[in-house]
């Protein structure tokens, strides 16, 4: 693990007035560069990102929301640069993540659709990623909270031995993770390489077949059930909630969902005090809003928009214990902070938990259509906020910038030089993120809606192309359940004049529809971008 005991130390000199002068000069020449690359290495910000799950543009009060208040959240836009422009790569969890990571557009990859329980790690050792290059410039990195990128070699992970490959091997020092999502199997906590307070003498099986006719499932015993399934999660019954997959054994490994919130910040806490001497970067990957929706108690029925607001306001806690920590040890200004979403909203998404019957006239999505799963400017447009105390000044910016783009600007940021073959899609964008005037953001986006399903959208400037290969569309309406869409292959829009999407202006624009559609279709045959 990087500490300060990794960091060049001061050359100590022992007699000075006994050596020749030119030795002398040249050892403190040599101090001198020492003590700068010290200094250097100090001035450096630490790097706190915090990706929200799930949350979309209209779900905080700074971007309009009226439902809910998120003072915590709130506070950090005053403080910093809020983005109108501001995405994911993609409309789902895994992709977007594993985007983030390496800078790389997740449809370039491998297996990188949503994860299931016992997926390997899709990020393999040798890959550059935005842990990997602070760890090359000293930092401490860990990330706590959802992983959803597989753990283990070719045949998964092995739950009751080492976890590797897994983030240690990407750049991390550490990790406290939940391996996949929390409405998929197993229910455990991993700690590094190890399944955390697993008992050997209960052994944890996690499988996609059901181990035994009289398995407990949420079909065979519904009516247990204290949060019922609307579709597809209905198989393992943890803590009276249905998952997707199977699993036995564990049982002193499980934790309870009301707990996970409150896990995520005391492991933080924990990491953000052990290295507040010393450049750190943490990557706060919440659950929150995420299914099975299930806050701590003290949360529960605390909004008008049922356990989905509820999981909204947890975060926003979330967000202002962390804040109050680095206020607390002294490093609020030596702290960068980017507030994200891993992809837009989604109200029913296999849970009857009220999101929709208690919605009201909360738009989850703001302004744009579609949400989760979709291509609409819904999915992926998300809040983006950065803040730096004393180094960035309060703004609100237009520029486009994505979660993509982390690897290439905190490269740029920490001195560390990109290989030509990594990162192939991410753009350094750290000016727009320190909030500098006339700083310019990307001129195009590549959005993807979940693994390799040939649906994709590109922005560039005001017009945005969607492509529908399947000729179906998911989620385009976030306040039902509607799935596969019947739509035309290509549509257009015009998103300065229309940024609902709402009219598809094709046959009016056939020319830039063309050059657009090309252009698309050569980034994604292409093996990079940057």
């Amino acid at each position: 693990m990087s500490s300060t005991a990794d960091q060049p130390k001061p050359m100590r000199l022992m007699s000075l007035n006994a050596l020749p002068i030119v030795v002398t000069m040249a050892i403190v020449s040599l101090l001198c560069l020492n003590q700068q690359l010290v200094a250097q290495t100090n001035d450096r910000p630490n790097i706190i990102v915090i990706m929200a799950d799930d949350l979309g543009y209209g779900d905080v009060s700074c971007y309009g929301a009226t439902a809910i208040s998120t003072p915590n959240i709130d506070k950090l836009a005053s403080e910093g640069v809020q983005f109108t422009n501001g995405y994911c790569s993609a409309s789902t969890c895994t992709p977007t993540r594993y985007s983030f990571l390496t800078g790389t557009y997740a449809f370039r990859g491998k297996n990188t659709g949503i994860a299931p329980p016992n997926g390997p790690a899709i990020i393999q050792p040798g890959t550059t990623t935005v842990a990997s290059l602070l760890d090359d410039a000293g930092y401490a990195t860990a990330v706590i909270g959802k992983w959803h990128l597989g753990l283990g070699g070719e045949q998964g992970p092995d739950w009751n031995g080492e976890l590797n490959p897994g983030p240690l091997e990407i750049g991390f020092d550490t990790c406290f993770l939940l391996p996949t999502t929390n409405d998929r199997v197993p229910q455990v906590y991993v700690k590094d390489h190890r399944v955390l307070n697993l008992d050997p003498e209960d052994p944890l099986w996690v499988g996609d077949k059901i181990p035994s006719p009289d398995h407990p499932t949420g079909i065979t015993h519904r009516d247990s059930l204290k949060m019922d399934w609307t579709h597809g999660h209905n198989s393992t019954i943890h803590n009276g909630i249905s998952r997707i997959g199977f699993y036995t054994g564990g049982h002193s490994a499980r934790f309870r969902d009301e707990d996970l919130a409150d896990k995520w910040v005391e492991q933080s806490n924990q990491f953000i005090s052990n290295h507040k001497d010393e450049p750190f970067f943490l990557f706060f990957a919440a659950h929150d809003i995420h299914v099975p929706r299930m806050p701590h108690e003290r949360f529960q029925g605390k909004t008008s928009l049922g356990l989905r607001g509820d999981c909204i306001m947890e975060l926003d806690w979330c967000v202002g214990e962390l804040m109050k920590t680095l206020d607390e040890q002294g490093i609020a200004e030596k702290t960068l902070v980017v507030f994200c979403s891993d992809n837009g909203p989604v109200l029913d998404d296999g849970y009857a938990d009220g999101a929709i019957e208690k919605v009201g006239d909360h738009r989850a999505g703001g302004p744009f259509t579609g949400g989760k799963y979709s291509v609409y400017e819904g999915g992926t447009r998300t809040p983006l906020i950065t803040r730096w105390l004393g180094t960035i000044k309060p703004s609100v910016s237009d520029e486009v910038v994505c979660t993509i783009d982390m690897a290439s600007s905190f490269a740029a940021l920490t001195g560390q030089e990109l290989p030509d073959d990594q990162c192939r899609d991410s753009f350094n964008v750290l000016d727009c993120l320190l909030g500098k005037a006339d700083a310019e953001g990307r001129d195009h986006l590549v959005q993807q809606d979940n693994g390799n399903t040939g649906t994709y959208a590109l922005r560039s400037g005001r017009w945005k192309l969607h492509r529908y290969d399947r000729k179906r569309a998911r989620n385009v309406v976030v306040e039902q359940l509607l799935e596969n869409t019947p739509v035309d292959r290509l549509q257009l829009f015009d998103l300065e004049n229309d940024p609902s999407e709402t009219t598809n202006v094709i046959d009016q624009y056939p020319d830039i529809a063309k050059r657009l559609e090309t252009k698309l279709a050569t980034i994604i045959e292409s093996d990079r971008s940057r």
